[in-house]
């Protein structure tokens, strides 16, 4: 008795066209669905688009259709629409997945001495407006400010 094989037998009659399979020349039916394993992408201009045709479909099962005919999850859809809801159609752009790349020492230093210049300005601002004060208390009190060491 032979052993079972590890392939399957193969139907030699063609897939019909009706169910979403087109024929070939050579008679095979080439399958419209992608090969599972591909991960599809879908460009900013895609995801706006079936964003915008799910918001006018006015039925339930037109979005059904919708999801189906672009062979998408409802959970999907419904990411796209928080997306596009929270950070406009900016955030339907296509991001590179993983961590952000890491500063070289250039961007380092850079990034310190925004850090540094930053607290300086506010350190900056708070003298001018302690000098500001400084000034308001001796015209009240009619003091006489002098600079340069005059007295």
């Amino acid at each position: 008795m032979p052993k079972p094989s590890h392939l399957r037998a193969v139907d030699p009659t063609p897939a019909p066209a009706a169910q979403g399979a087109a024929a070939r020349p050579s008679g095979a039916a080439v399958e419209s669905v992608p090969k599972p394993g591909k991960r599809r992408k879908f460009s900013a201009a895609e995801k706006l688009r079936i964003v915008r045709e799910a918001a006018a479909c006015t039925l339930r099962r037109h979005i059904e259709a919708l999801l189906r005919r672009e062979g998408i999850y409802s959970s999907l859809l419904a990411a796209w629409r928080k997306q596009l809801a929270l950070h406009g159609s900016e955030a339907l752009a296509e991001r590179k997945p993983g961590r952000k790349p890491k500063q070289d020492a250039k961007d380092r230093r850079i990034a310190e001495l925004e850090e540094r210049s930053a607290r300086l300005e506010e350190k900056l601002a708070f003298a001018e407006k302690l000098i500001d004060l400084q000034k308001k208390v001796s015209a009240i009190l009619g003091v006489n400010l002098t600079t340069g060491g005059e007295r």
